[in-house]
């Protein structure tokens, strides 16, 4: 039986990101960043490192490779629920974030904000959290602007070990 071409798919038509699969299967976890707060397991949970009030981790689904968030442990919606500590801390952790993204991958910008409840695009509304989301000259190519696609090129262990590295090495200290 001949096979029909038509119907096999292009490779050059095609992305395959088969790790995508868990965001799309897995059930939806609300308070997963209460979990990575309270977790002692920080890699599991891609928290990358911890304050006393807030703690910063790689956002599990990203936006841009290296994408992460900056988090108060305790679970509040708006910036007015935010302590004075927390506050500072975030934006300490926001700091923190680009400096290791400038090194870990070569960064050149960032867009730094908090979506405030599900109308502003709040995927956790309830539990406000800081993006820190690395850019780099060129990277507003034809995948996300026409497709609607984000590649990502590495995998989020690898970008995880990296960036921890960069932290332990003393320059960071709580």
């Amino acid at each position: 039986m001949e096979s029909d071409k038509a119907s096999e798919p292009n490779p050059d038509e095609a992305l395959w990101a088969p790790w995508r699969v868990e965001y799309f299967t897995a059930p939806p976890q609300p308070d997963f960043l209460l979990e990575a707060g309270r977790a002692t397991q920080d890699r599991a949970h891609l928290v990358l490192l911890r304050r006393r009030h807030c703690f910063l981790m790689l956002n599990r689904y990203p936006y841009a490779v290296g994408h992460l968030m900056a988090v108060p442990y305790r679970k509040v919606a708006q910036t007015a629920d935010l302590t004075e500590g927390e506050r500072l801390e975030l934006w300490e952790l926001a700091d923190i974030g680009q400096r290791v993204l400038r090194e870990g991958v070569g960064a050149d910008g960032f867009n730094v904000g908090l979506n405030l409840g599900k109308s502003a695009g709040a995927g956790v509304a309830d539990h406000l959290h800081l993006h820190i989301v690395p850019r780099r000259v060129g990277d507003h190519n034809f995948m996300p602007v026409l497709g609607g696609v984000h590649v990502h090129s590495e995998a989020m262990e690898a970008v995880y070990d990296r960036l921890a590295g960069i932290l332990t090495r003393g320059d960071f200290a709580v």
